[in-house]
């Protein structure tokens, strides 16, 4: 195949004609296909199945003393703190179990922030809230502090992880209280953030007292490519520079047992744990501590995890390389795309021609596949250069999967191929 850009107008319009057919042949198939969020297949949930059964005796629902049927340990079981603790590297009295949704925590911190202050005034007293959005990034987080009507400030992501440049340039900004990271196998690139990142950003010195970090380390053991890469302590790391009360890490079992029903925490110094102790205590007497006990039982230790995480890698890289396999034989001899190699966690992220994206959307959209949105990966769903489209192959079986790549790969050029006709700008 030619590149697009080496082609001349009539040889364009020849392509489009062919295209066009291609789509229209797709379309007409009533596919119903769906590659827009993270959700691990049917095939990764059989994997956690025998957790239904770990608890069947009455002696069973005891540990540390405590019957976990009852009410009690907002906190979280001492057993389940102890595990995240160790997946996390940090100290146990530093964790927080919750419940299935990391992203509930996460909005709770920031409530707690937004109506009493964490560690300072609150947030809804002031004129101007403003907060670092690294992009692309996590649609979800950014939709959170959008809600309390922060203004929400994009930092672009590089290889490394946040410009940390612009970020050391920003907080000198004491309206900026604070920003999100995903420091591994980052949402939608897969950027492992470097060493030198990870310390810069643990050394900062905002203007802002309050400065928040929010670190969401949803992938920290979602190698499917490598052998598992142990990852720095944010906690550790912040507090050797002071700023122990800087951080809150995020985790959760979401894509590690059943999204729907795993088990979440925060860690965080033990004074922000006692000022979230006092917002969540009037929220909730305690959360699903069977649950809790369940994912203890079952996972026993890290260990265990890795072991189980090495059995979703078996599921998950085939899968990976299909989309991969795709897009290095259907687009890239045209030269009208990019896109990451991820090793890790759970996104593929594809940058189409500028100017393009929301049109491929559209037109997978209309052939019957569910992707998200073009442009969610930044602040307010506004991708400057219209480029970014977010591809995650977990959910469907093989076969559906090369499906769904036909019609992405289809509407991609599809796209591209209507933009350049009408600028003829290759």
């Amino acid at each position: 195949m030619k590149a697009y850009a080496q082609r001349t107008k009539a040889e364009l319009l020849e392509e489009l004609g062919r295209v066009e057919k291609e789509y229209e042949a797709l379309r007409g198939m009533g596919l119903s296909l769906n590659i827009a969020r993270g959700k691990p297949g049917s095939e990764q949930l059989d994997l956690v199945r025998p957790m239904m059964d770990v608890l069947n005796a009455e002696s069973d629902y005891l540990c540390d003393g405590i019957d976990v049927r009852n009410y009690g340990n907002l906190e979280g079981l001492p057993a389940c703190r102890r595990l995240f603790a160790e997946l996390l590297g940090v100290k146990p009295e530093n964790v927080f179990v919750g419940g299935n949704s990391s992203l509930l925590l996460m909005y709770q911190v920031i409530n707690a922030g937004y109506i009493h202050g964490l560690r300072g005034e609150a947030w809804c007293g002031q004129e101007r809230v403003r907060w670092l959005c690294p992009a692309p990034g996590y649609d979800r987080h950014f939709k959170i502090t959008e809600s309390f009507g922060f203004e929400l400030v994009t930092v672009p992501m590089t290889p490394t992880g946040p410009n940390m440049d612009l970020v050391e340039k920003l907080i000198q900004d004491p309206t900026v209280k604070g920003m999100w990271c995903v420091p591994k196998y980052s949402n939608p690139d897969g950027v492992i953030y470097s060493d030198e990142t990870i310390r810069r950003i643990a050394s900062m010195k905002p203007a802002a007292e309050d400065f928040l970090l929010m670190w969401d380390n949803a992938y920290c053991v979602h190698e499917f490519a490598v052998s598992y890469r142990p990852f720095p302590s944010i906690l550790t790391e912040c507090e050797k520079y002071g700023n122990g009360d800087m951080v809150f890490e995020f985790a959760s079992t979401s894509k590690i047992t059943f999204p729907g029903a795993g088990v979440s925490c925060f860690a965080c110094s033990e004074g922000n744990l006692r000022r979230m102790l006092g917002e969540l205590t009037v929220q909730i007497i305690s959360y699903d501590k069977v649950n809790q006990l369940r994912h203890v039982r079952f996972l026993k230790d890290k260990e265990g995890i890795l072991r189980l995480m090495r059995q979703h890698a078996q599921v998950l890289a085939p899968k990976f390389a299909c989309v991969l396999e795709a897009l290095e034989r259907e687009i890239a001899p045209l030269g009208i795309a990019s896109w990451e190699k991820p090793v890790g966690g759970y996104f593929i992220s594809v940058n189409v021609l500028p100017g393009t994206a929301m049109e491929t959307w559209e037109l997978c959209r209309d052939a019957g596949l569910t992707l998200t949105k073009a442009g969610a990966s930044f602040p307010y769903g506004k991708d400057p250069q219209d480029s970014n489209i977010r591809v995650a192959p977990s959910l469907p079986p093989i076969g559906q999967l090369q499906q769904a790549m036909a019609v992405f790969c289809t509407s991609m050029k599809l796209a591209a191929l209507r933009k350049l006709v009408l600028s003829c700008e290759f």
